[in-house]
């Protein structure tokens, strides 16, 4: 391949390999430079995009979700796992929520060290939004932990060092441990090889596997970052890891078409949520909890039964369903105990509304403004996302790591912390599985727990094996093929987006996007699916898998779009696998089986699968739920 030649080969070889750049990789760089500053270790963090803005907290936020309050004696840590654990329907790991939730509070108060505005009452306590949750003004969060990432490793000198806009496309793997990573420039024509003796994912979960809400010139909205591509989940199970909880993908309900968050609406301002009648769906439709007990009846209502009685008023055409911004915003002013002290009070509201949207969500605060929507006179629509695979929010999916020493049960630990079930690699975020609610904040924590184990397994593993020569040029070629593809056929069509000898890949997410929709129970599916249609639509991705030969790129910036795309078809894969072998309804709201619709005591249980590397077979398991927590107790 003659392009291959235009590409120079770059090779990097470190201690501990961080692969991201969002709030778990700010932490892992962090807590990495502390520990291997002691031992003279190096560390690099690879980036596809810049630190400053990267990953689900890039356009900010208006609150931290995960901040205990542990020393003051506002929560328990058992509080906050039941609070998890009823929010999953049962299905977590006791000891990972436990380990980032008992270490969360001290990286919260890192930020705010750093510069981090958080709000403060009269009496300086923290301004909570709900029971785990404080207000913040959150425009700047990201850029604030990235700076302080960026100079623990400049604290390293010449150890520390941090690499932004290349591309990670595969592990890097030598009997049966990882010992790096491979990606390339989207500034320059450089392939990277970057060799180390231990590795961290923390490079996001997966959007844009299903058909969006929003098309046309809003395809590029989500709720979550539209950049992330499932690399963490492909990078893990190309490995070979053993991965957790692929079925559980998050279907967040967003204020329609901008995708910005309700959870201040919710939980700060005590708004409710109605159908077009004007009817509390939550309270009329109160009797479904009882079929999904024992979590029906836990307080909070777990988001996917909220969902799922949302869903049922628009089955019945009871929408569009209103997030009451007015009614919540009077009710707050009518407390207020004179006229003057209510006007200052509604002032305040507005400010406070559209401050939520500007710290995070620009583009809904824009939406507000072009559709003359006043959130103190005029209700705003809400409606249920496209599906994501997400780790450290309302979902689950990711790599099965092994837990803490001092927590985990024996079936849940093997070595390391945050280690997966290959030697070498950690994950963490939303790379790391079965422990969701991490958040900002967690996910942040999370990084300095894992980043803190690599540097030990460097330790205690200082071989860092070769690479033979043929197996880099092997992978070198491979990965720059959509190159070659569109250099050798490009002149045989007019347009070079329509050829008969290739894909561009913008087109081929859109053929991913629509059988995911159509079969794997997207939001045009009203998020229900069935074995049939699963198998069906495996069939349709094994046709993808066949195509994505003839991927075609035109510069680097389309071959990165080529390789997300890849790494977007594996976590759709893995997915409808792991729909298909679990044999219930656990998460109506989130999907729903029509061929079994109910809840099933015998699949209370984590299921497992793993792509095995030398048969190209995947292996589904069952593992058991091990209660550390007991949640009879809520």
């Amino acid at each position: 391949m003659d392009i291959i030649n235009n590409f120079e080969t770059v090779e990097v070889t470190t201690d501990l390999l961080i692969l991201g750049g969002g709030m778990a990789a700010c932490g892992a760089a962090f807590e990495a430079a502390h520990w291997a500053k002691q031992q003279n270790l190096k560390v690099t963090l690879v980036d596809k995009a810049a630190m400053e803005r990267s990953g689900a907290v890039a356009m900010g936020l208006s609150a931290i979700n995960e901040y205990l309050g542990l020393k003051d004696g506002t929560n328990t840590l058992e509080d906050y796992v039941r609070y998890v654990k009823n929010d999953l329907m049962g299905v977590v790991r006791d000891d990972l929520v436990a380990n980032i939730a008992r270490h969360v509070d001290s990286s919260v108060h890192l930020f705010e060290k750093w510069g981090l505005p958080i709000w403060k009452d009269e009496e300086g306590n923290y301004v909570r939004e709900g029971r785990w949750q404080i207000m913040i003004n959150g425009e700047s969060y990201k850029t604030i932990v990235a700076e302080a990432a960026k100079n623990a490793l400049a604290e390293l000198g010449e150890n520390g060092s941090y690499y932004e806009r290349i591309f990670i496309t595969s592990p890097l793997m030598k009997e049966g441990r990882c010992i790096g990573a491979v990606g390339f420039s989207l500034r320059e024509n450089k392939f990277y090889i970057f060799r180390a003796k231990s590795v961290l994912a923390t490079m996001g979960g997966a959007v844009h596997v299903f058909k969006p809400r929003s098309v046309g010139e809003g395809l590029g909205r989500s709720w979550y970052p539209p950049f992330n591509s499932g690399a963490s989940a492909y990078f893990t199970i190309r490995a070979g890891a053993e991965m957790t909880c692929q079925e559980i993908r998050f279907v967040p309900v967003r204020f329609k078409d901008a995708y910005g968050p309700v959870g201040a609406w919710f939980l700060l301002f005590k708004s409710q949520a109605t159908n077009a009648l004007g009817e509390d769906y939550m309270e009329k439709r109160a009797g479904e909890l009882k079929n999904w007990l024992p979590y029906g009846t836990a307080k909070p209502t777990p988001a996917n039964l909220r969902n799922y009685l949302m869903m049922l008023e628009v089955e019945e055409g009871n929408h569009p369903i209103y997030m009451r911004t007015e009614k919540a915003i009077q009710k707050i002013v009518n407390e207020a105990d004179d006229e003057k002290s209510a006007k200052r009070t509604l002032k305040k509201l507005e400010n406070e509304a559209w401050e939520d949207f500007l710290d995070m969500t620009i583009s809904q605060a824009l939406l507000w403004a072009s559709t003359n929507i006043k959130p103190e006179e005029t209700p705003s629509e809400i409606a249920a996302c496209e599906p994501y695979f997400i780790g450290s929010h309302s979902g689950g999916s990711g790599a099965w790591v092994s837990g803490p020493e001092d927590l985990a049960p024996d079936d849940y630990k093997w070595g390391y912390p945050n280690m997966t079930t290959v030697q070498g690699l950690f994950a963490a975020g939303d790379a790391s599985g079965a422990s969701s609610h991490k958040f900002s904040s967690g996910s942040f924590t999370e990084g300095r727990i894992a980043a803190k184990a690599a540097i030990s397994f460097c330790v205690d593993h200082p071989d860092l094996p070769n690479i033979e020569q043929e197996t880099i040029e092997k992978i070198k070629e491979q990965i720059f093929q959509p190159l070659e593809v569109f250099t050798q056929h490009k002149e045989l069509t007019v347009d070079p987006d329509i050829n008969p000898n290739y894909i561009k890949p913008r087109m081929f997410m859109f053929r991913l996007q629509k059988i995911m929709d159509e079969y794997a129970g997207g939001v045009s599916n009203a998020f229900k699916t069935s074995k049939p249609l699963l198998e069906k639509g495996l069939e349709f991705l094994q046709y993808m898998k066949e195509d994505s030969g003839k991927l075609a790129a035109a510069d680097t910036h389309e071959l990165m779009r080529c390789w997300e795309n890849i790494h977007r078809l594996w976590q759709a894969e893995s997915h409808i696998k792991t729909m298909l072998f679990r044999e219930e309804t656990r998460w109506p709201g989130y999907y729903f089986r029509s061929d079994f619709p109910k809840m099933e005591k015998n699949w209370k249980c984590f299921v497992n699968s793993r792509w095995n590397p030398e048969t190209d077979e995947w292996e589904m398991t069952k593992k058991n739920i091990i209660d550390l927590v007991d949640l009879d107790e809520h």
